[in-house]
């Protein structure tokens, strides 16, 4: 082996570990390039999500000293503190390097989920006189600051997540990931718990497809397929029945979700509520209907189909608005808004198809 190989060879030793020795970890000293007090032996540790590592201590005084760590390339780290494990209503601290090499740390007060309502230099955290520090070494980027409870902190819901974009005047980009856990501030121990991201997946799926995919389909069949009698009450009925069976899936989910958080979304809540009644009213109607000949038929009728109606028509505003207090993201709003768009489109263009046909037979239109 030449000289000159094996200088190149413990030279890229050499490198790889200061590389790995920078990489945080609850062993590394932070006296070296944190200051104090956010650089003290004495600060418990945990990490918590892919590359963050939480380290902190309480005093007597309620005061609670964070140190937040990531790795770091570009972009922007937080940490939230929230009473309902949701985005909305949390302030959070946010910190990144900026242009020029500058570092930033900032609160910022999140009023909703677009990046206008993410308000800087504001939020619910109460700082102390010590400043707040941000510090790029090696490969992670450290987040250290103070705030001052009221009382000693325990059980606390906070929020992960990071981006890979700069921000451009303080403005926040929307996160790459994010995630939320129980945290347990008290005793200096603590236990982690995930937020149930995979529940509220399931709760939001099962209600769109069943709410807001199946019943409206089943709902335009019986409006426009007419001429396929009787297979278009077959295609109604199968379609309307299995739309409620998912639709009450999404409900159950929901409950167990709400029993998990306790989140404060009672519109939602109400709203879910009142079309689960509206669609146990139709299963009923279903079972109750009278035959054609009968005279209380159009009342029937009448009420089956405005019934339908008011479900499909509040369906699509709380799910609407569940995917907006559920911080769903974008994919979610785009997603619907075209399940959305393709509906009303598609009856946009039967209805008038429709009323086509009846202007040229000179017909009175057959209630629904």
């Amino acid at each position: 082996m030449s000289r000159a190989f094996l200088t190149l060879i413990l030279t890229l030793g050499a490198a790889i570990t200061a590389v790995h020795s920078q990489v945080d970890s609850c062993g590394s000293d932070l006296s070296t390039f944190l200051p104090a007090p956010f650089n003290a032996s004495d600060l418990k540790c945990k990490p918590i999500w892919n590359s963050f590592i939480l380290r902190y201590s309480q005093n007597q005084e309620n005061v609670l000293s964070i140190v937040l760590s990531a790795a770091y390339t570009s972009g922007w780290v937080g940490i939230g503190f929230s009473n309902d494990g949701m985005m909305v209503g949390s302030s959070a601290m946010v910190g990144f390097i900026g242009k020029g090499g500058r570092a930033h740390i900032k609160q910022y007060y999140l009023r909703g989920q677009t990046s206008s309502e993410v308000i800087v230099n504001e939020g619910q955290l109460l700082t102390t006189d010590v400043a707040p520090a941000v510090v790029l070494y090696g490969v992670n980027i450290y987040l250290a600051f103070q705030l001052k409870f009221s009382a000693p902190v325990t059980q606390q819901k906070l929020l992960f997540a990071f981006s890979s974009a700069t921000p451009n005047n303080y403005h926040l980009t929307e996160h790459d990931d994010k995630t939320s856990v129980s945290f347990d501030f008290s005793a200096g121990t603590s236990a982690t718990s995930t937020y149930p991201y995979q529940l509220k997946r399931n709760h939001g799926a099962l209600v769109i497809f069943g709410w807001g995919v199946l019943l409206p389909i089943g709902a335009i069949i019986a409006r426009y397929c007419r001429q396929w009698d009787p297979l278009w009450f077959y295609l109604h009925v199968i379609i309307q029945f299995a739309g409620f069976i998912f639709g009450l899936a999404g409900v159950v989910a929901g409950i167990s979700l709400y029993n998990k958080l306790h989140s404060d979304v009672k519109i939602h809540r109400g709203l879910g509520i009142f079309i689960l009644v509206l669609g146990i009213l139709q299963v009923i109607a279903f079972f109750l209907r009278p035959d054609r000949d009968s005279k209380i038929r159009k009342y029937w009728n009448w009420y089956h189909h405005w019934v339908g109606r008011l479900l499909l028509f509040f369906a699509a505003i709380n799910i609407a608005y569940g995917i907006q207090v559920g911080d769903a993201g974008n994919s979610w709003k785009v997603g619907y808004g075209i399940n959305l768009s393709v509906l009303l489109m598609a009856v946009t263009v039967l209805e008038t198809m429709l009323w086509t046909k009846w202007s040229k037979n000179a017909a009175a239109p057959p209630t629904f």
